[in-house]
């Protein structure tokens, strides 16, 4: 059974992650992949939707050609697992894709975020499945 301590370290780590997927979520509401940027490190793995797995560098360019005009998370879930967490949450958008298609967005997300060496929580890899209605 963990002691208090272990429990208020595990609480912490949770709103940090959490507070980290906020940013995430407002780099979306802005169109602002430079807020993106730092959260996710340099070996990011992003698997979409659509199947498509992507680096860091081409899920960024996805972001910066994407616009999005409504943007809301739904169900955040942190669970802490030592240096990893796994968050996971609901995703409900409008916009538009790179090709200025009409995107109407209904996804949950999977985020696996690993405390770097220097201390920093950032994303290793995400996940996204449509929700069908």
């Amino acid at each position: 059974m963990p002691g208090e301590r272990e429990l208020r370290v595990r609480r912490g780590t949770e709103e940090v992650v959490a507070a980290q997927e906020q940013k995430w979520l407002q780099a979306q509401k802005t169109n602002n992949p430079g807020l993106l940027a730092p959260l996710l490190a340099d070996k990011f793995v992003n698997t979409g939707s659509d199947g498509k797995v992507t680096n860091k560098a081409e899920a960024l360019a996805t972001y910066k050609k994407t616009k999005w005009g409504s943007v809301e998370y739904s169900d955040l879930k942190v669970t802490v697992f030592g240096h990893a967490a796994i968050a996971t949450g609901g995703f409900k958008a409008k916009g538009t894709d790179p090709s200025g298609k009409p995107l109407d967005g209904n996804e949950r997300w999977t985020d696996i975020w690993v405390k770097m060496p220097n201390g920093q929580w950032q994303c290793v890899a995400s996940y996204v499945s449509p929700v069908r209605l």
